[in-house]
């Protein structure tokens, strides 16, 4: 469904919608009815897709959190980026990473996390299995973020409880992002994960 902006959402959720509509883009929204939840990102392509993310989760009442290779939060920009709900992680260090992640939704009464699983905006043959992991072992829905370039459409598309089985899961997800396309739809990287021997996080 398409968003309409009202007087009792706060100044900051106004200002979004309002940067969103000057920029073209029209925001949907179709929320978990949970506190809890991660949303996938997809697809990443350009730099661009961050400010975009942020005014998509702050037009929708979301206080924007999401993870950044650790190297963002350092020097000047390392509190700005904390501010801006920033989750810093240590590369090489995921699958503790993720188990880290799960406390905190474990420990949270209110928490969205947001993650571009394709990890980097140039091309990819799969996503990082982290995002899946979190969702799993927090026992969280996975909501389907996006921003449709063509279309300039953008916002959260529906959600689902991941099952446990991947195969059944990425089809899910591959159904939803079927449709989608980003900024450079060449460097959309492909829904699939590595066998689970090989897969990086």
């Amino acid at each position: 469904m398409e968003l309409t902006g009202t007087m009792e959402q706060p100044w900051w959720q106004r200002l979004a919608r309002l940067s969103l509509r000057l920029r073209g883009w029209k925001l949907v929204g179709k929320l978990p009815p949970t506190r809890k939840y991660l949303i996938v990102g997809a697809f990443h392509t350009t730099n661009w897709d961050f400010p975009i993310a942020l005014a998509i989760m702050g037009g929708l009442g979301i206080r924007p959190r999401w993870i950044g290779k650790d190297s963002l939060f350092r020097g000047a920009m390392g509190g700005v980026m904390h501010r801006l709900g920033g989750i810093p992680v240590v590369r090489g260090a995921r699958r503790n990473f993720v188990a880290q992640v799960v406390d905190l939704y474990n420990r949270s009464h209110k928490l969205v996390i947001a993650i571009a699983p394709e990890g980097t905006r140039r091309f990819v043959d799969h996503w990082k299995t982290g995002f899946y992991y979190i969702a799993l072992g927090a026992k969280i829905p996975i909501a389907f973020g996006f921003a449709d370039y063509p279309r300039r459409v953008c916002g959260v598309g529906g959600y689902f409880t991941p099952s446990g089985d991947p195969d059944a899961d990425l089809d899910v997800l591959r159904a939803f992002y079927a449709d989608k396309v980003g900024k450079f739809p060449h460097q959309q990287g492909t829904i699939r994960f590595l066998p689970r021997k090989r897969a990086s996080g």
